[in-house]
């Protein structure tokens, strides 16, 4: 995974501490101007406005996700809202364990429900470990279930990468209480996405080997009821999404910008080209290393996408027929802004897209924004700087009084204000709420639809 600019070592973009307790962070101080901010208000367009003149700060109700289930207060964009109203949300514990947690919103109660481990009988510690939860959790839409992955961590000294014996598919059913485990889809290699499509009978996944500089990525496909998977190759496409159209077609990106498309009925693979605006794609999403934040349309008709850097919100036509795949541009996510990191992006049953993203650059530190963009909207909208409304409620030092040392993405602002910097994944519920999930320490900030009006 790319570096977040600098303050976060490119191979690991959740945490600074690897599980020996090693500290890998190094902070770099920008000295940029202040940047200039687009002055909002474009009246004609009511439902969304442009980027404000000066972002207000949004406070959000912040949990703790609870420290035994990390060993350095991470997780990733692993989490979702699930039929009954609760999120889950998937932690890492290098070369320990992984975990699925339950967030109960009514209660403000969180639990463990997935020892992964215990599902998969491993006692395996160190690189051999199912260090994370890495993947995008999704829902089955008959069932309910939660599905997700397992995933290497990082080797230490002596350390290789197949001592890893592969990553596991599974789905934690709430309704039971039981995580149904779907094997093993290729030795060595951990599991990055999994969509299910249980009206056929199928689950989408793509694997990963954590190789450098090129990752080889297999997007594959398992039929739920006999547990065999069928291969489609090497992608060599790091961090994929894999998203469903209307029609059941299953969509993963290639390397080079292209992306492959796989139609159950047909049992037919196809590679199709990516346009934007009419043109050839631009460099910054075709390019080696791209991470595309990818989701799909309430409707499943259209495919939308934010590269984790390149400060720009696309959206890709899934009902287009022919070889390619046409996508427009519909303008940066934070008005001006020289640098920025998005690693946060779903849609929502209103079919609006929301994104947390950090700008760097900035003299005070780097800050975390809310925004949001409702389909033909003018620009993106940004709801304000992230703070947490309630900083007491996080525990920041053992019982000694000594700060704990997992907690270096929240900074406190002048004004007293507590500021997380550091979004690694978001999930809009069905009531409305946005709930952002942060780094060090590994916090769900929810926002409510009143502050988002």
């Amino acid at each position: 995974m790319k570096s977040i600019r600098g303050v976060i070592p490119a191979r690991i973009f959740d945490a600074s501490l690897n599980h020996k307790g090693v500290n890998v962070v190094t902070f770099r101080k920008h000295r940029w101007w202040l940047l200039v901010v687009l002055v909002a208000a474009a009246l004609s367009y009511p439902v969304e406005a442009q980027n404000q003149e000066q972002p207000r700060w949004l406070l959000g109700k912040a949990y703790h996700i609870p420290s035994e289930f990390t060993n350095q207060e991470s997780g990733y964009f692993s989490i979702i809202e699930g039929k009954n109203s609760r999120m889950y949300i998937g932690t890492a514990k290098y070369g320990v364990n992984a975990y699925l947690v339950e967030f109960n919103p009514l209660k403000g109660v969180m639990q463990m429900v997935c020892d992964v481990h215990q599902v998969i009988k491993s006692i395996l510690r160190g690189f051999g470990a199912q260090a994370k939860i890495h993947t995008r959790n999704n829902v089955g839409q008959l069932t309910g279930k939660i599905y997700f992955g397992s995933k290497q961590g990082y080797t230490e000294k002596g350390e290789k990468l197949t001592d890893y014996p592969g990553g596991y598919v599974l789905a934690y059913d709430p309704k039971t209480g039981k995580t149904e485990n779907f094997g093993l889809p290729q030795k060595h290699f951990g599991i990055i996405s999994v969509t299910p499509d249980e009206e056929r009978g199928l689950c989408y996944i793509s694997t990963c080997d954590d190789g450098r500089p090129i990752e080889k990525s297999h997007f594959m496909v398992l039929d739920l009821k006999t547990k065999k998977y069928r291969d489609f190759g090497d992608t060599g496409h790091s961090y994929a999404f894999i998203v469903l159209d209307n029609q059941g077609r299953a969509y993963h990106p290639l390397r080079r910008g292209l992306v492959a498309r796989y139609d159950p009925k047909s049992e037919n693979l196809e590679k199709l080209e990516v346009t934007v605006d009419g043109q050839a794609p631009p460099k910054a999403i075709t390019k080696d290393g791209a991470i595309l934040n990818w989701d799909w349309s309430h409707d499943r008709k259209t495919l939308w996408c934010v590269e984790m850097s390149t400060n720009q919100v696309y959206s890709f036509d899934m009902t287009a027929t022919g070889d390619k795949i046409p996508g427009k541009s519909h303008g940066e996510i934070l008005a001006k802004a020289k640098s920025t990191d998005c690693r946060a992006m779903c849609t929502d049953n209103k079919g609006k897209v929301w994104m947390a993203v950090t700008e760097h650059g900035l003299p005070g530190g780097a800050q975390c924004y809310l925004v949001s963009y409702t389909p033909g909207a003018k620009a993106p909208r940004n709801h304000g700087k992230v703070g947490l409304a309630d900083p007491k409620d996080v525990q920041w030092t053992d019982a000694k009084g000594k700060p704990f040392p997992w907690h270096h993405a929240v900074r406190k602002e002048k004004d007293g204000t507590h500021t997380p910097w550091v979004p690694l994944g978001i999930a809009a519920s069905a009531d409305g709420h946005v709930n952002v999930l942060t780094l060090s320490p590994l916090l769900l900030i929810r926002f409510s639809p009143d502050q988002l009006k």
